[in-house]
């Protein structure tokens, strides 16, 4: 059994639906559900596991939202997440064996591949449903992270 210390997540598609409001002076809104937040700010806390967002896009929206729920790593704007996933492994002291990430789309592949345990929502592309773990029942934005989340304490955490 994988001892599991940190769950590192997406964004775009993971933790929303996806979609993205635009106004005419830059992104307008996202939604995010009630029910990730819930295994984000008090499920994986319990017992012990970091939480990472690691995303493609850069928003004060992605910002404000990893502030309210205590997300211990944000980094916006990145494309190579495995770097960045190395640098969170290095000031926790863990490999990537202990690491999970639940990503949807295919710049989430590699770093999903250097990950102990990988997960994805439902409606991931199909590139990506191939290469993981566990695919949730629940879509990207509708409690994927909450049901990923349950997996990990349930099946990969000691």
């Amino acid at each position: 059994m994988k001892d599991i210390k940190l769950l590192a997540m997406d964004v775009d598609g993971t933790l929303t639906d996806g979609k993205i409001y635009m106004a005419n002076d830059g992104e307008l809104m996202k939604a995010f559900d009630i029910k990730d937040g819930c295994a984000i700010h008090d499920i994986l806390p319990q017992y012990g596991i970091k939480t990472a967002v690691i995303t493609g896009r850069a928003s004060k929206i992605v910002e404000n939202r990893a502030k309210e729920l205590k997300i211990d790593y944000v980094f916006q704007g990145i494309k190579d997440k495995v770097s960045v996933l190395k640098t969170i492994c290095g000031e926790l002291g863990c490999d990537f064996a202990q690491t999970a990430y639940i990503g949807d789309d295919i710049i989430d592949i590699e770093v999903m591949k250097v990950c102990g345990v990988s997960g994805c929502p439902a409606d991931a592309a199909k590139e990506v449903r191939e290469i993981c773990d566990f695919v949730a029942e629940k879509c990207g934005g509708n409690g994927a992270v909450r049901e990923f989340s349950e997996w990990i304490v349930n099946n990969m955490h000691g």
